[in-house]
């Protein structure tokens, strides 16, 4: 049989890492007997793919109407390192002995990387993929993939610390009368948020109609544009529910205030920094659902995802950190300056993170520059790829794990004791 085994075992224990960081580790091959290899390869590969089918109807020259399908597909390269770990291209055969063979590795990660992402439609993708390179055989492929995640500071952001408030107000004519109006004001404290956060929401609602409005309902939203060019340039948008909830009903000559709160799950943030083919965005979205043949009132607040939370804004609870199973010209959006990757503190350290790691040293200088933020659980999303098999695999690449891959992004426990009842 040969090879055995193949373990790819990065320094850092959520596989996560900011760009610009160094990424350490190490390949362990485990033979059952002896192997003849011309060297073995390594490579670090980060990219983002978009790719769907559209079908439409042609005219052919004889005039008959045929359906045409077209493979939609845009690519983006952000890095690619390769590198001998044993061997070289030109090198005679060595013979690898049966047991375990370890070899280190070591790859700098460019400082502008856009965040890992998955999608529908397409994904921003980091992999790390090992050959056995085989005079006269097929090649043997390890390939896995890790976490790159690009800071969004949302302290740099004036305008996603203020409050919005957003008006909507109908009035409905019933046989040539006009009704007084229905006033529905849906508020929230600030617009940027960071995973693990609660976004309250407080709706306030002046019936003064004679309609009924049977429910209010809140979306959280995640809005997401994938562009192809190849062949040709199209782009696709897709809408994805993260959380939704809804109050009511206030019944005409009512007026009700409610106050609810969606909790953030983690996600990418906001926009996708330096990808030119998938744009990333939020909203919570609002639909007033009134009785009879009206139309609903709609509208939508923008909401900022940062990786960084704002400072000050609610105190922290505190936690064991541990790894959990669960862009646009903004200044908040630039990559803060990275800081290196370490192992997690020993036990009973109660640093409650990896050192280096600490949202307070996110600028570089391990200080204090937000001192009361903790730091935060590296947790993966529930949006992954059922495979990281790509375009250049073959079926000779192995996938390390069981296929699968959920990014992990900075997620925060905020203390929500002060969080407002559920409504009144």
């Amino acid at each position: 049989m040969g090879l055995k085994g193949c373990e790819v075992q990065l320094d850092n224990p959520w596989n996560t890492y900011y760009a610009g960081q160094v990424v350490n580790g190490q390949v362990k091959f485990t033979f059952d007997s002896p192997k003849k290899v011309r060297g073995i390869i390594i490579r670090f590969l980060g990219e983002a793919n978009t790719e769907w089918t559209e079908e439409r109807n042609v005219t052919t020259s004889e005039g008959k109407t045929e359906n045409e399908v077209t493979q939609l597909k845009g690519h983006e390269e952000y890095f690619k390192i390769q590198y001998y770990l044993l061997g070289g291209k030109n090198s005679s055969e060595t013979e690898l002995q049966p047991g375990t063979h370890t070899y280190q590795f070591t790859c700098a990660l460019p400082p502008t990387l856009p965040s890992s992402f998955e999608g529908e439609f397409g994904h921003v993708r980091y992999t790390i993929k090992v050959t056995l390179d085989r005079p006269w055989k097929f090649d043997q492929d390890m390939k896995m993939a890790f976490t790159v995640i690009a800071p969004v500071d949302l302290n740099l952001n004036p305008r996603v610390k203020e409050p919005f408030k957003l008006e909507l107000e109908k009035s409905f004519c019933c046989f040539c009368c006009r009704s007084g109006p229905l006033s529905v004001i849906t508020s929230i404290p600030q617009t940027g948020y960071v995973s693990g956060q609660v976004l309250p929401i407080t709706c306030e609602v002046d019936n003064a109609s004679n309609v009924n409005l049977t429910a209010v309902k809140f979306e959280l939203r995640k809005l997401v544009t994938f562009h192809t060019n190849q062949p040709r340039s199209e782009k696709r948008e897709s809408k994805v529910i993260i959380a939704n909830l809804s109050v009511g009903p206030v019944n005409g000559g009512e007026s009700r205030t409610f106050t609810q709160q969606l909790e953030i799950p983690a996600l990418p943030p906001t926009n996708l920094l330096n990808c030119g083919i998938i744009a990333l965005d939020y909203d919570l979205h609002v639909d007033c659902d009134v009785s009879g043949p009206h139309r609903n009132l709609t509208g939508k607040v923008p909401i900022t995802l940062g990786t960084i939370p704002l400072a000050g804004v609610r105190p922290p609870a505190q936690y064991t950190d541990a790894p959990a199973a669960v862009q646009s010209e903004d200044p908040s959006l630039a990559p803060t300056q990275p800081v290196s990757p370490a192992s997690p503190p020993p036990a009973g350290d109660g640093v409650g993170g990896a050192l280096g790691w600490n949202v307070a040293d996110s600028t570089g200088g391990g200080g204090s520059l937000y001192p009361n933020i903790p730091p935060p659980q590296f947790v993966e999303t529930q949006y992954k790829a059922p495979t990281i098999a790509g375009r250049d695999d073959s079926e000779h690449t192995q996938i390390i794990g069981d296929g699968a891959f959920a990014p992990r992004y900075p997620t925060f426990q905020f203390n929500n004791a002060t969080a407002p009842p559920a409504n009144h």
